[in-house]
């Protein structure tokens, strides 16, 4: 279906709501912000993909609602709006735009949505909707300038199969598949923001023979494992929730955070786009690192699965190997230094951190999983990340470089890009 089709079924018939109708609901931003959760939610999209999409349907919104606007410096699109076009209407379709884009398969789910939410708005410019056609155009045009701009990012290249070494202390192939490196591409995409993906590189993991080790090791030996850990219930079910899409965790807390706030468009805009760059940012530089590093036999990357059974070969009297240990969820298939989810908790708490106290109330989601209300986006954060030892996945040294990584991203993301262009009274 046509977007001009589309507009017309949209417009038809249409009466005009009130503005206090419309105070009422979330603003544009944010109710396609909802629709990009939702739709990662129905696609089930791989949490290494998610961030990436959330920063090219967040930038495209960005840019066409600051084209606008012109309050803040742009992403990438820098030409101006055309005069009058409606703000509120350029949202609806770099939203829209971006994520037929990304996800055709949803095209009938996202049409519908497109079409209501045309339909919801009033004539912007009271000149017989012709400022509500010039923001879908701007709106489309800015989608579609991103989305090419994207193409060619070198996510969807085909590189070499990797699959580590067999020095000790490597990473190498995990049960139960075996398999070499996933979502290799993100080691090699570029940046959103950051000048190049190792401008904050976390530098090398701990030894095999340091007291760090030893202690990571003992930890996730004895907290991870899959049957006689000495996890406490709740922290087996927080390992199994937060095992979830990470785009979609901090999606929705800064998504409900920012209605219960009552975050205007333009703050509320550049939050989300802050946040989903700020996080794919981090993806990109946490898996050059898991790539870098996993191809450097005496870098200590591999992963508890691996390194319990074979404890023996380590060189360090304090770890005793467990030829029977199995994490209590399966081992994702890249090194396991650095850590993907704690650097990317790291980026979006700190996002979050910067823009609210940390007292707020959010619920979050996990398909299979019960809900989990938060009341501190800092508890959130040492969940997510502590959920990562209780799995056996990784170390607790690893989790702690990882989030730190992501924290420092986010600040870099915030404090040198979407900056205010001139003082607005």
């Amino acid at each position: 279906m046509t977007v001009g089709l589309i507009v017309t079924l949209a417009l038809a018939g249409i009466e005009r709501r009130a503005s206090a109708d419309q105070s009422q609901t979330p603003t544009q931003v944010l109710e396609w912000n909802q629709i990009f959760i939702d739709t990662l939610i129905a696609t089930n999209t791989a949490n290494s993909s998610s961030q990436r999409l959330g920063a090219i349907v967040h930038t495209a919104i960005f840019d066409a609602y600051n084209g606008i606007e012109q309050r803040y410096g742009p992403i990438f699109v820098h030409d101006r709006a055309p005069n009058g076009a409606s703000r509120r209407a350029a949202v609806i379709a770099a939203a829209y735009t971006a994520l037929v884009g990304l996800f055709p398969s949803r095209q009938p789910a996202l049409d519908a949505s497109y079409a209501a939410s045309l339909a919801a708005l009033s004539d912007d410019g009271e000149d017989g909707g012709q400022s509500r056609e010039r923001g879908i155009d701007w709106g489309t045009e800015v989608a579609q300038a991103v989305l090419a701009w994207r193409a060619t990012d070198g996510f969807s290249a085909s590189y070499p199969p990797f699959r580590g070494g067999t020095a000790v202390g490597q990473w190498r192939p995990t049960p139960p598949a075996f398999g070499a490196m996933s979502a290799q591409g993100l080691a090699f995409t570029a940046m959103f923001v950051l000048v190049h993906n190792t401008q904050f590189d976390p530098g090398p993991p701990r030894g095999l023979t340091s007291a760090t080790y030893m202690d990571d090791f003992n930890a996730v030996k004895a907290l991870g494992r899959k049957t006689g850990s000495t996890r406490t219930e709740d922290q087996t079910a927080l390992a199994l929730f937060w095992e979830g899409n990470a785009s979609v965790h901090w999606n929705q807390a800064a998504n409900q955070i920012a209605r219960a706030n009552d975050l205007s468009m333009s703050d509320s805009n550049r939050l989300l786009a802050v946040l989903n760059i700020a996080m794919a940012d981090t993806a990109f530089t946490t898996w050059s690192g898991k790539r870098f590093y996993g191809g450097v036999p005496n870098e200590v990357t591999w992963r508890p699965v691996t390194s319990i059974p074979l404890a023996d070969t380590d060189g360090n009297p304090d770890t005793a190997a467990d030829p029977d240990w199995l994490p209590l969820i399966n081992t994702p298939s890249h090194p396991e230094y650095p850590a993907g989810h704690p650097s990317l908790n790291g980026a979006a708490s700190t996002v979050l951190l910067s823009h609210f106290d940390d007292a707020q109330m959010f619920t979050l989601t996990t398909v299979g999983q019960p809900s989990r209300t938060y009341t501190s986006i800092t508890q959130a954060r040492s969940d997510g990340n502590n959920a990562r030892v209780w799995g056996g996945m990784h170390y607790p040294s690893t989790v702690a470089v990882s989030d730190a990584e992501g924290e420092a991203i986010a600040n870099y993301v915030n404090r040198t890009s979407m900056q205010r262009l001139h003082d607005r009274r």
